[in-house]
């Protein structure tokens, strides 16, 4: 890389590095450094009665420094927090060791906040009262070449802190060395995970895999991404949705098979959604879509005794209460409680009315199933904060649903609602194959009609259930979803490591031939660009005098050797010469 590319913190981390090497030592080291505490191990179980911890080794990244005279103190940071650690020259340099160079040049002049050290020594509490590792070795174990964003406290106040969320998204890394509440977060998320799991496996159900690459995409009304696998010659989809490949299990003789699936819908993205997510699927059979309420909430309130100890979690500036039972509303019951409005019994052109009436948008896609879902979506969802059952959807919207035992019309569904957004989906699954072709069949008329979420019509799976499917209940619930609740997170980037982002803005820059063009040599033009000209309008909105000193101060600041411009040249640059 060259040097003009890099800031300079860069440059001067680099020349250390070249540095640490001349004094015979490596960087980056390939043996491993055995640990044998954490942080936290060390600092919930030292006593100085029992004057424990005095064989410690630890490792971790620089957060701080205080240099003083033969003694300085730093801060290292590692998986789990940040302990203090006291340098003595004498101690870290062999008795051999003359110049003492370990310490004087090593730790004091070329080490740096963000390197990784490994620390033995031991455990004592200072003159001021602060436990700390008093270091008898200190070795580098990685030296970090680009800076971190440094976060300082003074007062009570926060500065420089690393709050950007484009930054926080893209460099996640950063994010999670720099602000260790968010290590938090990502903890629960697996903690939520692992309480699901565990509460899944104690019903004996079996946890699977399923394809992610699919010839055809079904499960959900979601607009898939698509690929090319060549030795097929064929294409793929990502799957929207692992159901379909479960219900085959299901057929195939599993009473019960759950998978945390990593699912794509090629959609939109905003807060609550990313193209990318993670999905727990469940299918139990002999189970209907009853049973799964009674289990959704057991399980719901079992993951948040789990992660808070309570059932009730503040989320923003709700409270919400998670113990069990839920509100229960039908979807019809739900629409007329918040707007007033019965709209049981209405056709499509009477739903179309009533939705406009309501403010609602809609287009001429729409069927009956989605005007309703559009009219819940609208008038009702946001305004569900404590968990709750949406229950009993018509039929329309449902092509995966087995119709209610009483309802005409309508289709044994429910979602689960809370904080304003849906958690979970689940059904008593259709398993009259005549009927699921039907429903199938319908979607492909939507489909004709310009939906382009509408399901296609997959014939293995309608062969698999004239098998004979038993009676089943299947759930889908967004992991992601439920792990904002549980974190209070705002949005769902915030429970995802690596969330999806748009690329980079780059930066325009004008060719070098345009800059050649009015007299700027070759050699100069990445110069001109690395003090952000990247434009000729740009350099040309500069003062001639300042673009001339600027130029000359960065040929010695970087040891460049070029022949520096007259000042007549650079005023011919941006056209104020003769």
């Amino acid at each position: 890389m060259n040097n003009l590319e890099l800031s300079e913190q860069e440059i001067i981390r680099r020349e250390s590095l070249d540095k640490i090497r001349e004094m015979g030592i490596n960087p980056y080291p390939a043996e491993g450094f055995d640990v044998n505490a954490t942080t936290t191990q060390v600092a919930s179980e030292f006593s100085p009665e029992k004057n424990n911890f005095q064989d410690v080794s630890i490792a971790g990244r620089i957060m701080s420094r205080r240099i003083m005279g033969s003694a300085s103190f730093i801060e290292l940071q590692d998986e789990h927090g940040r302990i203090q650690v006291y340098i003595r020259r004498d101690d870290i340099c062999p008795a051999d060791d003359e110049e003492k160079k370990n310490y004087n040049t090593l730790f004091k002049k070329l080490l740096d906040i963000g390197d990784i050290v490994g620390v033995k020594g031991f455990a004592f509490i200072t003159q001021t009262g602060e436990l700390s590792i008093h270091a008898k070795e200190l070795k580098l174990l990685a030296k970090s070449v680009r800076p971190l964003p440094i976060v300082k406290e003074k007062d009570g106040q926060t500065y420089d802190a690393f709050t950007d969320p484009e930054k926080r998204y893209r460099e996640r890394y950063v994010d999670l060395v720099v602000n260790p509440h968010v290590r938090d977060t990502f903890i629960k998320r697996t903690r939520l995970i692992n309480s699901m799991r565990e509460f899944l496996n104690k019903l004996e159900l079996l946890e699977v895999e399923t394809p992610i690459l699919q010839p055809l995409y079904g499960g959900a009304a979601a607009r898939p991404f698509k690929t090319h696998h060549n030795t097929l010659d064929m294409t793929l989809y990502l799957r929207i949705a692992n159901e379909l490949y479960l219900k085959r299990l299901i057929v195939g003789g599993f009473n019960g098979v759950y998978e945390f699936a990593k699912d794509f819908r090629n959609e939109g993205m905003d807060r609550f959604h990313n193209p990318e997510f993670t999905q727990m699927e469940m299918y139990v059979a002999y189970k209907d879509y009853r049973w799964m309420m009674d289990t959704v909430e057991a399980m719901v309130e079992k993951i948040a005794l789990d992660l808070h100890g309570t059932t009730d979690v503040q989320v923003g500036n709700n409270l919400i209460s998670f113990k069990r039972p839920w509100k229960r509303f039908t979807m019809f019951e739900a629409i007329r409680h918040f707007t007033g409005v019965d709209i049981s019994a209405m056709e499509e052109p009477e739903l179309r009315a009533t939705a406009k009436q309501l403010g609602v948008e809609l287009d001429d896609t729409m069927g009956k199933g989605k005007l309703v879902d559009e009219i819940f979506g609208e008038c009702c969802e946001a305004k569900l904060i404590q968990p709750t059952f949406i229950t009993d959807y018509p039929e329309e919207m449902s092509p995966l649903a087995k119709k209610h035992r009483s309802g005409k019309g309508l289709v044994e569904r429910f979602e689960a609602i809370c904080n304003g957004k849906e958690i979970c989906n689940a059904y008593s699954e259709l398993n009259d194959p005549i009927d699921q072709r039907n429903r199938f069949e319908e979607q492909l008329l939507l489909a004709k009609r310009g939906d382009e979420e509408a399901m296609l019509l997959d014939e293995d799976f309608l062969r698999a259930i004239e098998y004979g499917m038993p009676p089943t209940a299947g759930l889908g619930m967004g992991i992601d979803r439920l792990s904002m609740i549980l974190t209070n997170a705002p949005s769902i980037q915030d429970v995802l490591f690596f969330p999806q982002m748009r690329p980079e803005k780059k930066v325009v820059k004008d060719d070098d031939a345009k800059f050649q063009s009015i007299g700027v040599p070759a050699a100069w033009i990445p110069v001109v660009q690395k003090m952000g000209y990247f434009t000729m309008e740009s350099m040309k909105k500069v003062a001639p005098g300042k673009l001339f000193n600027d130029l000359c101060s960065m040929n010695k600041k970087h040891k460049m050797g070029l022949t520096n411009p007259s000042a007549d040249d650079v005023k011919k640059w941006i056209g104020e010469g003769a």
